[in-house]
C-alpha cells in the first residue's frame, strides 16, 4: 500500500498522520510530495492518496482512521 501526502496540506495536521503511519506500519510506503495536484481539495481539509484513491476527512484523526480502515 502506498499513501501520499501533500506538504501544503500539513496545516490540517496531515504531517502527524504521515508520522503515525510510518511508525505503526512497516509495510506501508508513505511519501510526502510538494504538490499532488488536488489544490481545491487541499485548501479545504485533510486528505491523502491511498493507492491513488483520494481519501478526505473533516479532521486529521478521522483521516488516519479512514486510512487504517483500508488496511
Amino acid at each position: 500500500m502506498e499513501v501520499k501526502f501533500c506538504e501544503n496540506n500539513f496545516s490540517f495536521g496531515t504531517e502527524e498522520v504521515a508520522k503515525a503511519l510510518k511508525e505503526k506500519y512497516e509495510n506501508i510506503e508513505v511519501s510526502i510530495e510538494g504538490c499532488l495536484g488536488y489544490c481545491g481539495d487541499c485548501a479545504v481539509g485533510p486528505y491523502a492518496l491511498v493507492d491513488d484513491e483520494m481519501i478526505q476527512a473533516d479532521t486529521a484523526d478521522e483521516l488516519l482512521k479512514k486510512i487504517e480502515d483500508k488496511l
